[in-house]
């Protein structure tokens, strides 16, 4: 199951960069991971300082 960014993301970029597989991007107000590409390793969940990224 892909992660998913909640509504306490404050738009810091840090898991974009972290992202093997680019599936992260600026969507609107934050940051949206694509389901279809993400490969479920965690990186963006160690990397987000505000625990806004969880497994869904």
């Amino acid at each position: 199951m892909a992660y998913v960014i909640s509504d306490s993301c404050v738009m810091c970029g840090a898991c974009e960069g972290e992202c093997p597989v680019s599936a992260i991007s600026e969507g609107e107000g934050q940051y949206v991971i694509d389901a279809d590409t993400c490969i479920d390793c965690g990186s963006c969940e160690a990397t987000c300082p505000t625990g806004a990224i969880s497994q869904g």
